[in-house]
Formats: C-alpha cells, sequence, structure tokens
C-alpha cells in the first residue's frame, strides 16, 4: 500500500510539474500607449492590433496594456511590465524611444519593439507604417475637393514623421491644384480634444474648408461636422464622428505585424531590425471614400493603386524646399528613406515656419 501511495504522489507530483512547465511557456507580451484605448485613433489602433494578436495566438501568449503614458515619464511604465515578466514588450509612441533603450540594457534577455523609432540594439526592434503615403492620398483628394483653396492641418509635434506627412498631404494637393494653400497649427500634443477643437475652429476660421490631423481624437473631425466643412480621419476610421464631414481616413492596421513577430519569439526566431511598410504591405489602409464625387473617387483609387506598386513616389525628384532649393535626390527616382526620417524641413510653397 505505502508503495502505491508513493506511486500516486511521484504520479501527481509529474503532472504538477508538467502543468507548471505549460504554464510557464505561456509568453507575456506588453504595450505600453501614450494615449487611451478610447481616443478612436492611434493608440486605438495599436489596441485592435493587441486584440486581434491575443485572438490568433491565444493561449499561447498573455498580453497587457497601459495607456495613457506620458512619454516624458514612460520609463517607470515600460520597466513595470519588464518587472512583471514580460518578455516582449511593444512601445508604441515616438517619444517612448530613449526609455525603451534604457530599460532594454537593463533586461537584455528581454525583447522590445519601438513603434516609429530610429534606434536598435539587440534586444530592440523599430518598426512603423509609412504614414506619408497615406497622407499624399488625402492631399490628392482636398486638392480636388476644397473650395477655397484652403485646408487645415492639425499637428502635434515638429518631428520627421509629423512633417513628412505635411509636406506629403501638400504635394498630393498641389499635383492637382497649383492653387492650393495649407495652414498649420501645432497643438504640441498626440493627444487632447480640448486643444485640438481649438485647432480646429482657429483654422476654419481662416478660411479652411477642409482638416486634416496629425494629432488623435476626433475632435477636429467633430468641429468639421458642426460646421458642416470635410475632414479627414487619423489612424482610425473616424466616419461615427463625421458622417458628412468624413471624406476618408488614413489607419494603421498594426495586427499582421503583432501576430508575426511575436511568433517569431515564441518559436525562438525573434531578431532585432527595422520595418517600414505602407499602403503596398496593408500597414496603412483607406478607409472608405465618402462625401465626394465619382471622379475624385476614381482618381483617390488610382493613386492609390499607383503608390502600391511603386509607379508613384510621394518624394519623387525634383523635390525643392521652401527657399526653392532642390533638394539632393539620394533615393534614385525619389528621396530616400533616411531622407524622408529626417525631414526637417517644409517642401516648397509652404507659407508657414518648422518650430524650431
Amino acid at each position: 500500500m505505502n508503495s502505491l501511495i508513493k506511486l500516486a504522489a511521484a504520479v501527481v507530483a509529474c503532472v504538477g510539474l508538467a502543468s507548471s512547465a505549460g504554464a510557464a511557456e505561456k509568453l507575456k507580451v506588453g504595450f505600453v500607449y501614450v494615449g487611451p484605448i478610447g481616443d478612436h485613433g492611434y493608440s486605438y489602433q495599436h489596441e485592435q492590433g493587441r486584440l486581434a494578436l491575443q485572438k490568433a495566438l491565444g493561449d499561447k501568449i498573455e498580453t497587457t496594456f497601459l495607456e495613457n503614458v506620458p512619454e516624458n515619464d514612460s520609463e517607470r511604465s515600460i520597466e513595470q511590465l519588464a518587472r512583471a515578466g514580460h518578455k516582449l514588450i511593444f512601445t508604441t509612441s515616438f517619444g517612448f524611444m530613449e526609455p525603451t533603450l534604457r530599460v532594454a540594457r537593463k533586461y537584455p534577455n528581454l525583447r522590445f519593439e519601438h513603434a516609429t523609432g530610429y534606434k536598435r540594439a539587440d534586444n530592440v526592434a523599430t518598426y512603423s507604417a509609412r504614414f506619408y503615403e497615406g497622407r499624399y492620398v488625402q492631399g490628392v483628394i482636398a486638392g480636388k475637393v476644397t473650395k477655397t483653396n484652403t485646408v487645415g492641418y492639425i499637428a502635434a509635434y515638429p518631428i520627421p514623421e509629423v512633417i513628412g506627412g505635411i509636406n506629403a498631404f501638400y504635394l498630393g494637393a498641389k499635383s492637382v491644384n497649383p492653387n492650393i494653400k495649407i495652414k498649420i497649427v501645432w497643438a504640441n500634443t498626440w493627444y487632447d480634444p480640448g486643444k485640438e477643437a481649438e485647432a480646429a475652429k482657429a483654422l476654419l476660421a481662416q478660411g479652411a474648408d477642409i482638416l486634416a490631423q496629425h494629432t488623435d481624437s476626433a475632435a477636429p473631425m467633430q468641429e468639421a461636422q458642426k460646421a458642416g466643412k470635410f475632414a479627414f480621419g487619423q489612424a482610425s476610421d473616424m466616419i461615427k464622428f463625421g458622417p458628412k464631414a468624413q471624406l476618408t481616413a488614413t489607419t494603421n492596421n498594426w495586427a499582421g505585424y503583432y501576430i508575426e513577430r511575436t511568433q517569431l519569439a515564441l518559436d525562438g526566431k525573434w531578431k532585432t531590425g527595422d520595418v517600414w511598410g505602407g499602403i503596398g504591405a496593408k500597414m496603412i489602409i483607406m478607409a472608405p471614400f465618402t462625401n465626394m464625387q465619382a471622379d475624385v473617387t476614381a482618381l483617390a483609387e488610382k493613386t492609390i493603386v499607383e503608390i502600391s506598386s511603386g509607379a508613384l513616389l510621394p518624394f519623387a525628384c525634383p523635390v525643392a524646399d521652401q527657399a526653392g532649393k532642390t533638394v539632393e535626390c539620394k533615393g534614385g527616382e525619389g528621396l530616400s528613406d533616411e531622407q524622408i526620417l529626417s525631414m526637417n524641413w517644409y517642401v516648397q510653397g509652404i507659407e508657414d515656419k518648422v518650430p524650431q
């Protein structure tokens, strides 16, 4: 009897060890968002990517997110996830770059992925979308739809990603409307509905009949709706906030990337690197075209096809800066990725000054 008891105990112990081993194999994946998941813009779309990841990989992973994390106080949040056993951590805002690198140096056995940044390490990869491609499409639409030849642009911070988006939008608009003018208001925030609404009102008061934005709330769309004007959604489809205002939205699609990178981590094949995908890679998807004539829709669809195939480069050379000086073309037929990623100047025709 004693032998049977010992055997049963051994079996139970083995089962317990197997269960513990199975539990230990579950990969903990963390996400850090600069805004709330209910912003219906940028952070919301990253959250949709997390949910798609959880659904795709099921009980192989466990995911966690932290929202509303200020860029200047993000290191604590990133380290919180590291200390809590997360082996793969996605940090999703430009200002998280240096904090991510600092935490990564403390935890060399963990893997980190930083969105929209440009600094990497052995355990830090970077990824982003070519947002400027979608903004070029927006510009083409705006150039055809505007009646005042004036569009307004609400910008977050004067970093290359935002400046490049403004330039691409303007070049797209100018390609179909040589009389186009763009007015820019810097909100100095990624997400602040109050500031964004005030910026939208100021631009509408200056004669803009179309609003574009590189901030994350739906407030500009709502202001355009109230004023009977048009607008473009940012990062997510914002049609429900402006059913009569939205022309389209540049939506971000992170699901495929999150699933692929997490699967690599599960398989022990994760490596550092850089991914920059655009319309062709379906990291940028344009929302349905609404509130425009059929010929404008057809032109927008043609523009998407040409950008996807590489036949149309938003920054096709020659490109001139504000002073009219031709910028050296280092990318063959267009500006190189390095030039776009370091863009701190406006193209010729934009009358505003880049904030210093």
